[in-house]
């Protein structure tokens, strides 16, 4: 079992997001001297069974493409009051996820990374699909995909996973059910669903579409629509995958072999795997380049939302300092006892010269407002 791991050992806590079931920090280790990830519970049923299934499914799903597991924390996280909480201890990403990658691309990535990323994470759906007790992932989606420094992916979040005995196990009474809607196989929609592998193999292909045009199923559509459709065979639209390049046929028609409509049709996870190596090997001699661009462009993005974020700063502070200097001017024209009529000139006189001092501060603010955006 994981160790657990107290406030007295976390410094620095940040937050950098939420999963599916939790808020998602990064601190400092002091011992380890590096940053992890702690993803706390956000309902806690008293029991903490959620988290705790969490921990131990992906303890058990020890791989180089499947998030790895430092620790269990036990404390008060910061804002908790003094309500203890769990949360599972992660190594961390520093490059956060495949949805992240996408937002600062605007599009997908160059073609050897979409052909890496198309392959790693078919290998960690097959690792997960062949433990000695397989586990099912069942919310496979961009934000599930982690990067790490040189953009390999792991899977998280197992907030959803079932552990599946021989074929399949699903609780009825199970209060997580589900996924995102948009990555759900259409057998999902049904009232007698049981998930299975082929279930994960379904939102992989979903997945690939994503990877491949850099968008979102369904972006825009209705749930309660998309509910409707897919069972009816509707999927996101090919004409959407654009450019041209070695294997990129062969992984879109793999790509619809795993969203099929019949579980049955589906590919299982290891042929997902071979195929996709054998495509990814067209392109790995240019991986290098492809990675280096992409971290080019995200170390950019980072810097620029730095700048937007502290001009955001500069302003509030200047607008609660003009606030300030109004307060006092109301001050002064409250004050119950009048003043001799040299001494209410001079208030007129300073009053106005506070007045503009402020009105001063407030103009360049305005301009910058308007040069910036």
């Amino acid at each position: 079992m994981a160790q657990f791991i107290e406030n007295s050992s976390l410094e620095g806590w940040e937050g950098i997001g939420s999963g599916g079931f939790g808020q998602i920090y990064k601190a400092r280790h002091r011992q380890w001297a590096c940053d992890v990830a702690i993803k706390l519970l956000r309902h806690d049923d008293g029991t903490n069974t959620s988290l705790l299934r969490e921990i131990k499914m992906m303890q058990e799903a020890s791989s180089p493409h499947v998030i790895g597991v430092r620790g269990i924390f036990k404390g008060q996280p910061p804002n908790s009051g003094w309500a203890t909480q769990l949360g599972v201890v992660m190594e961390l990403m520093e490059r956060g996820s495949l949805a992240s990658i996408q937002e600062a691309l605007r599009g997908p990535p160059p073609w050897p990374l979409v052909f890496r990323l198309a392959h790693q994470v078919a290998l960690g759906i097959n690792f997960l699909h062949s433990l000695p007790r397989p586990v099912l992932h069942l919310d496979l989606k961009p934000p599930n995909v982690l990067l790490d420094d040189s953009l390999n992916a792991k899977l998280t979040d197992f907030g959803l996973a079932r552990v599946s005995c021989s074929v399949s196990v699903f609780k009825k009474d199970d209060e997580e059910g589900g996924g995102t809607v948009s990555y759900m196989p259409p057998e999902a929609f049904g009232l007698t669903y049981e998930p299975k592998r082929a279930s994960d193999i379904y939102s992989y292909g979903i997945l690939l579409w994503s990877i491949l045009t850099g968008k979102q199923p369904y972006k825009d559509a209705n749930p309660a629509i998309v509910v409707l459709h897919v069972p009816e065979g509707q999927r996101p639209p090919l004409k959407d995958i654009k450019g041209d390049a070695a294997g990129l046929t062969e992984l879109t028609d793999l790509m619809q072999r795993c969203w099929n409509n019949i579980p049955k049709e589906r590919p299982q996870a290891l042929e997902c795997t071979t195929e996709t190596e054998e495509l990814y090997q067209m392109h790995k001699h240019a991986i290098f380049d492809a990675v280096h661009e992409v971290l080019k462009k995200l170390d950019q993005k980072k810097k620029e939302d730095k700048g937007i974020k502290e001009l955001f700063q500069r302003i509030r502070i200047a607008q609660a300092s003009e606030s300030d200097h109004f307060e006092e001017v109301n001050v002064v024209d409250n004050m119950p006892t009048g003043p001799s009529p040299i001494q209410d000139q001079k208030e007129k006189e300073d009053k106005g010269i506070l007045t503009a001092h402020a009105s001063g501060l407030y103009l360049p603010i305005t301009i910058a407002w308007v040069q910036t955006f």
